[in-house]
């Protein structure tokens, strides 16, 4: 299946899935050495409230891990807003504008269907990325999907009541900054594609899910990874790879401190040829996928 750009750049991200009820198995890794243990574990970052994904293994790894860190902990509403003002806003130059006028047309409608609040009058006064991503969220948070139920953040919960520390690997203004700094025309690209195939993301989030459900990872690589590095190679580089290994050389380092920790970021940063398991490697790390 050809994935647009902006279901690439989300799978990559792994800012939204959707969810459907399959025996749950996600995958699990672990990183050791004769005094530590890192566990590593794929997030989907939007669910329904009833999604089902625990298993014993990962209870067990949870258990036993005296820290938790996830891809940010500062992602709280208020700061949020702050920064989607900040870097995706931009009443200046209208969305419009920068379309022709068929597409201005279409965006207009698309949001109309979606059930974009505030239909075209809000999109106008975004920048393309934020518009793109507004076009791709607004249907899932319809159907029930919430962020407030994604796994990073059910993991966050249950460590905190377990009074164990939650640390983030980057920071929410980093995250949405890998989005706000590409250039305008690429920007502009990512919303052509999200018009384009508007109507396939419903598909898309469900056969991504079912694979990271069942621990699928060829097919979380084929999703998420595949057509961004072919056809999006410098975004690929910046979103996965760069960010990737950065997190082997952290992981890398963790291993000289004694005790067990977990850590959980997007699934698709744990797929494919340039996946964290393959950074650690390369750094001479080796990475036990568990049973």
């Amino acid at each position: 299946m050809k994935t647009t750009l902006t279901l690439r750049l989300l799978a990559s991200l792994a800012l939204l899935f959707a969810c459907t009820s399959v025996l749950a198995k996600p995958a699990l890794w672990v990183v050791k050495d004769a005094d530590t243990t890192i566990y590593l574990f794929g997030t989907v970052h939007l669910m329904p409230r009833d999604a089902g994904w625990h298993d014993a293994a990962l209870e067990q790894a949870l258990a036993d891990s005296q820290t938790l860190y996830i891809e940010l902990t500062d992602d709280d509403p208020a700061n949020m807003a702050a920064l989607v003002l900040r870097y995706g806003m931009d009443v200046a130059h209208p969305l419009s504008s920068q379309l022709s006028p068929a597409e201005a047309h279409r965006l207009d409608l698309l949001a109309n269907k979606l059930g974009v609040p505030g239909g075209m009058q809000t999109l106008n006064v975004m920048r393309p990325w934020l518009a793109a991503l507004t076009l791709a969220v607004t249907p899932l948070q319809k159907a029930g999907l919430d962020p407030e139920h994604g796994v990073d953040k059910q993991l966050k919960a249950q460590m905190s009541a377990a009074g164990k520390p939650v640390l983030g690997l980057e920071t929410a203004e980093r995250q949405i900054r890998f989005l706000a700094d590409m250039p305008r025309p690429v920007e502009l690209a990512l919303l052509r594609s999200t018009m384009r195939d508007a109507d396939m993301g419903s598909i898309l989030f469900t056969e991504l899910i079912d694979a990271w459900k069942a621990g699928d990872v060829d097919t979380i690589a084929r999703i998420g990874n595949d057509d961004m590095r072919q056809h999006e190679p410098k975004l690929y580089q910046l979103l996965l790879v760069q960010r990737n290994e950065a997190w082997a050389t952290k992981i890398a380092t963790m291993l000289q401190q004694p005790g067990t920790t977990f850590i959980a970021v997007g699934a698709a940063h744990l797929a494919g040829p340039d996946s964290v398991q393959v950074q650690l490697r390369q750094l001479g790390v080796p990475v036990e996928r568990l049973p």
